[in-house]
């Protein structure tokens, strides 16, 4: 009997290694590495780059070396990601990772930090149109249901119906030349902005503070932020057709995007210097013609983004076997997410905090946490002493230290601002 059944696992386990090889020698298609890097940069350029000269401001001149270093630690962080993807053939998405370090409960831990990040980011998205749409129209209202409702709370109403129909759409196509417009509306931003300081007088005249301490936690909370691309890099790497040059994707995508989060931050403080708001575009002279492009180009942005961020927290409730396969059912829980986030950003309608508390608890896990961790997990080479082990460690002690730091601030600043 019992050889009976040892025989029965032998052979399942030479059909599944079977099938893993017919996986492996199949051609790959998928994402070439220009698609792989245009969505890698609109993970990475978000609406960060309108708050990143707030944050410099918050910290002073020398929080530019923290910027720097938190993109290394961001793109380091990815590549071992990358190297996590590289111990199974199956694993495809973050929460795989996750579940292969650290079996279920890893994949449960994974997911939470996953769509709780990315449903916050969908309430910023609500918080910053509604913030530039009320500088483009002051002082506009309309009547809901008998109620009527004015300046920011408006738009952020506004904008959740124009956006509502674009979630229950399940297949959202074509997301590289999405990507690509993403990209392309951060680089008209940073242009618009140089162009507002040198054409439009302007000036790039403010001196600003060499360093504050007493902002240096919602600093490096907002660079986190701009970094938080981690929950989608496995993702990626996936969809391509030649997984190998991954590493040359994150490369190219930190490079960028750090030197577009770099030109926008000196800029806007030398414009504004202590005077910049959360957002840069709120600081613009509104009757100028540049102004309203940069505007416009910010609240497109996020209307292409939305359905995109909450898909993934869509599919995952739908998944479950009381949802599947009821498009009604897909409607209403669609229609639900955005109502609920609707509700978040008329409650807590402050996009810099918001923005400093997901990079410090949320990012700064996803990016820099869970990595290293799941990293360690599954390489045993890495946890004996060595530079590596060093590195790593450090990383941990750092990314926990700014996690504590930087959430008790944002938390508390909230909190202060109700």
């Amino acid at each position: 009997m019992w050889v009976h059944v040892w025989h029965k696992m032998d052979l399942s386990r030479a059909e599944k290694l079977e099938s893993q090889n017919e996986v492996q020698q199949q051609p790959r298609k998928g994402t070439s590495f220009l698609r792989t890097c245009f969505n890698g940069l609109n993970a990475l350029s978000g609406v960060g780059i309108l708050s990143i000269p707030y944050a410099l401001a918050q910290g002073g001149w020398l929080s530019l070396v923290l910027l720097f270093l938190v993109a290394v630690l961001c793109w380091y962080t990815g590549l071992l990601l990358r190297r996590c993807m590289d111990t199974h053939p199956l694993i495809k998405t973050y929460p795989d990772i996750g579940e292969h370090a650290f079996g279920y409960k890893g994949r449960a831990i994974v997911s939470v930090f996953m769509y709780v990040e990315l449903y916050l980011v969908a309430v910023e998205f609500l918080i910053l149109e509604g913030d530039n749409l009320d500088k483009l129209f002051p002082n506009m209202s309309f009547k809901l249901a008998g109620m009527k409702i004015g300046g920011k709370q408006a738009f952020v109403v506004l904008t959740s119906l124009v956006v509502l129909p674009t979630t229950w759409l399940k297949s959202l196509g074509l997301l590289a030349y999405v990507s690509a417009g993403g990209v392309l509306a951060s680089f008209i931003l940073v242009i618009c902005i140089f162009w507002i300081g040198a054409v439009d007088k302007v000036g790039f005249n403010e001196s600003g503070v060499t360093l504050n301490w007493s902002g240096m936690p919602i600093a490096i909370s907002m660079f986190a932020f701009c970094y938080c691309g981690h929950t989608v890099f496995p993702t990626l790497c996936s969809s391509m057709k030649d997984r190998s040059k991954f590493s040359m994707v994150l490369l190219v995508c930190f490079i960028t995007s750090t030197i577009s989060y770099g030109s926008m931050a000196v800029m806007g403080y030398l414009m504004y210097g202590e005077h910049l708001k959360s957002q840069v575009t709120l600081n613009l002279p509104i009757k100028k013609l540049s102004t309203k492009i940069a505007i416009y180009t910010t609240l497109i942005n996020p209307l292409t983004k939305y359905a995109i961020i909450t898909a993934p927290i869509a599919t995952a409730i739908e998944e479950k076997a009381v949802f599947r396969n009821s498009r009604s059912l897909s409607i209403f829980i669609r229609t639900a997410l955005v109502i609920s986030t609707v509700i978040v950003a008329l409650t807590i309608p402050f996009f810099g905090y918001v923005m400093s508390f997901i990079g410090s608890f949320l990012s700064v896990t996803a990016s820099v946490l869970l990595p290293c961790l799941c990293y360690l997990k599954l390489n045993k080479a890495a946890r004996r002493f060595g530079l590596e082990s060093i590195v790593i460690v450090s990383i941990l002690v750092a990314g926990l230290f700014i996690g504590v730091v930087g959430t008790f601030t944002s938390i508390k600043q909230i909190v202060n601002h109700m």
